[in-house]
């Protein structure tokens, strides 16, 4: 009960000081008379969001009163979010995040690419919502193959896990546990994207192509935990060994960076040598 009443006056804060920000002229109302205090009035917020007043009132005043995925979008659009503070909203309001509404991101920051290119022997790429592989450094090519002459379905990391025979050589035994645990990731993405009909295709596919993922699919199973270490079988260097790190781009919410980092001396000697062999 203490936790809920926390949340509901958290949320009540985060919607004044979002609303707090906003001039009128910015959302496209007249100023008119000048004004006590900065900001939007209730009446405004509720006039763009198309709800009523008493009911946004509520909500500042941290009532516990329930809420659409249709009037938290208003709101969101209503106070200017932008994706990070939409998905805090939902967090807030209703206790999951929002179903994505947007594309999903296929280019990266020149930041962030330079970030991949500085990782050296470490294998590093980066994913969208979808798990398409939408950025890598070198290392990440020499070990997971050439992105760039892939096709745009081959660089989906959930479809070559479960429809190439390469990713079955490299990993091995630890094919199954790490096949399991991606499917577990990309179903937490699939849940957040209501009326995508990207997904459907996809999954359609991967039912025609892959009797691993028939068979996993219905078992429903959801987790995102981190990853430990990774064992590789490369076809030139022989085993590679990796730890696993991924994290969020906090520029873009859409995209995970992932860096596989070697965790011993003959990993990273295998690594020089690929590199070394590209830069002769």
């Amino acid at each position: 009960m203490q936790e809920e009443r926390e949340k509901t006056g958290e949320l009540a804060e985060f919607l004044r000081t979002r609303r707090a920000r906003l001039t009128p002229e910015q959302v496209g109302l007249p100023s008119g008379e000048r004004r006590r205090i900065p900001g939007l009035r209730r009446a405004e917020v509720a006039i763009l969001a198309g709800i009523s007043v008493d009911w946004y009132t509520w909500l500042e005043q941290g009532r516990d009163i329930q809420v659409s995925i249709q009037v938290l979008d208003g709101l969101s659009r209503a106070l200017r979010m932008n994706d990070i503070e939409r998905k805090h909203l939902f967090l807030l309001a209703a206790g999951h995040l929002p179903p994505s509404n947007q594309a999903p991101q296929n280019k990266v920051s020149r930041l962030l690419q330079d970030f991949l290119d500085r990782q050296g022997e470490s294998p590093a790429f980066v994913v969208n919502s979808r798990w398409d592989v939408v950025a890598w450094n070198q290392a990440a090519i020499l070990v997971f193959g050439d992105y760039e002459a892939m096709s745009a379905r081959d660089r989906n990391s959930i479809w070559r896990l479960f429809t190439t025979n390469n990713a079955k050589r490299m990993l091995g035994d630890s094919w199954e546990a790490n096949a399991k645990h991606r499917l577990a990731q990309f179903r937490a993405n699939y849940a957040n994207t209501v009326g995508d009909p990207w997904w459907g295709e996809f999954i359609e596919d991967l039912h025609q192509q892959s009797k691993e993922f028939r068979e996993w699919w219905p078992l429903h199973q959801v987790i995102n935990v981190p990853e430990g270490e990774k064992l590789l079988n490369h076809p030139v260097v022989g085993s590679l060994r990796f730890g696993h790190l991924s994290f969020q781009a906090m520029d873009s919410v859409d995209l995970q960076v992932t860096v596989n980092i070697p965790l011993d001396t003959p990993t990273i000697e295998r690594m020089r040598k690929l590199l070394s062999a590209v830069t002769r």
